[in-house]
């Protein structure tokens, strides 16, 4: 049984398709709204948090490190650091402090950028704000 295609059951596949993934677009917009978090749970962000962020981006942590997945895979996720670290801010104080002048010779290692004592917390501060964040499990395991 040999049919043609007509210009009226292209229009209906059309018309039928358009409504179909409108329809699918509305459903996965609400089911989105539905789970994500309150904003108003969120810690707000301080003046140390934004000036750990400017930190962060002035000296391109993001081209060696990811950040909640996003960045360059050349060092560790740095989303979950505060918590590998013990949840100290300290610690990721101390580990930035003592980076050797030039990296360790031979293998990839974090250079020292000789941050000031307030840069070292500001962005010891945004680390811990941005392991906060709920990101529904990534990263997938604690080292990254």
């Amino acid at each position: 049984m040999a049919q043609t295609f007509t210009k009226a059951m292209a229009r209906n596949i059309f018309y039928g398709g358009s409504v179909f993934f409108f329809l699918l677009f509305l459903a996965l917009t609400l089911d989105t709204n539905r789970t994500l978090p309150e904003l108003d749970n969120r810690a707000a962000i301080t003046e140390q948090v934004a000036l750990g962020k400017r930190v962060w981006e002035e000296n391109n942590c993001i081209g060696c490190h990811t950040l909640l997945g996003e960045g360059a895979y050349f060092a560790p996720e740095l989303g979950n650091v505060y918590t590998r670290f013990g949840n100290s801010k300290e610690a990721i104080v101390g580990f930035i402090k003592s980076r050797p002048k030039d990296g360790i010779p031979g293998r990839r290692s974090m250079p020292q950028f000789n941050l000031s004592d307030e840069e070292l917390e500001a962005i010891a501060e945004f680390l811990k704000y941005t392991s906060e964040i709920n990101t529904a499990g990534w990263p997938p395991n604690t080292q990254g």
